[in-house]
């Protein structure tokens, strides 16, 4: 019986990465078919319609959906690295939410503080790896460190708004380059925003950036100083070769400053 229950268990992670990767591929290919039929500015008889440089943007970021979709990936095999499942489902219906609903399905003009929910996201998610990227080094064998709450939680912060903020060069960069509309400094139509609405998007995107790196910032310095593990289960973790012998090495994913058997290190966190 616990064998059939076992069976019927479906792998969630897996059936939403499917989902959102087949929704991602024919979309792209639905954009590569559109764009040569689309006009290349707006006009009188066409003046609310999407032009090319409109499915540009969809097809650039329809594809950098489908590599970010495997870098997890990627990384695991290169490094070892182990990515929690919770937070693999949070980082695939991200995507799906900021490429495809966005950005195909226009969510970022039709539903009000799309991009400002979706960037405050990103920004905590952006803080949980550095977060980990710190604790990572934190406990490693190769470098032993003994860092403070206090400087995890402000790495974990500045790590994220620097993301952030490359980010945001990059959007611009890809306007200039594409003649896109990435930082939004214009209506769907083509108008351009003037003045100080212009920057808006820009500021308002690196303001909730911070805000919800700081409360990841926050939350891992109140883990770590009273050692409750609140973000614990999200974070990415080694996958450590153990010595012949220890009971951790049956493809058991471990923290690389943890092992049942023994083999841990005095490096840590200070309280």
């Amino acid at each position: 019986m616990k064998d059939r229950q076992k069976k019927r268990k479906w792998n969630w992670e897996k059936i939403i990465s499917l989902f959102v990767l087949i929704s991602m591929v024919l979309a792209i290919v639905a954009i590569v078919v559109i764009m040569f039929l689309a006009p290349s500015q707006h006009s009188e008889s066409y003046p609310e319609g999407r032009i090319k440089s409109d499915y540009v943007l969809m097809l650039m970021q329809c594809i950098l959906g489908v590599v970010a979709m495997f870098l997890p990936s990627i990384l695991s095999k290169r490094w070892n690295i182990v990515f929690p499942s919770r937070m693999m489902v949070i980082y695939t219906l991200f995507l799906y939410a900021a490429i495809f609903l966005g950005e195909v399905r226009a969510f970022y003009y039709t539903v009000p503080h799309w991009d400002t929910i979706l960037h405050t996201f990103s920004g905590a998610m952006l803080a949980i790896l550095g977060y980990s990227v710190i604790t990572l080094l934190n406990n490693t064998e190769k470098i032993p460190m003994n860092l403070s709450p206090l400087f995890v939680a402000l790495f974990t912060l500045c790590f994220a708004v620097t993301i952030g903020v490359l980010w945001e060069i990059y959007e611009f960069t890809a306007d200039g380059i594409m003649h896109t509309n990435m930082q939004k400094f214009g209506l769907e139509d083509g108008t351009p925003f003037l003045g100080r609405e212009a920057l808006s998007d820009t500021m308002k995107d690196l303001i909730v950036d911070t805000i919800g790196a700081f409360v990841v910032a926050v939350l891992g310095y109140l883990s770590l100083k009273f050692k409750t593990g609140w973000i614990d289960r999200l974070l990415l973790k080694t996958r450590k070769k153990h010595r012949t012998g220890c009971p951790a090495a049956q493809n058991e994913t471990v923290d690389d400053a943890v092992c049942d058997c023994g083999a841990g290190q005095d490096g840590g966190t200070q309280e």
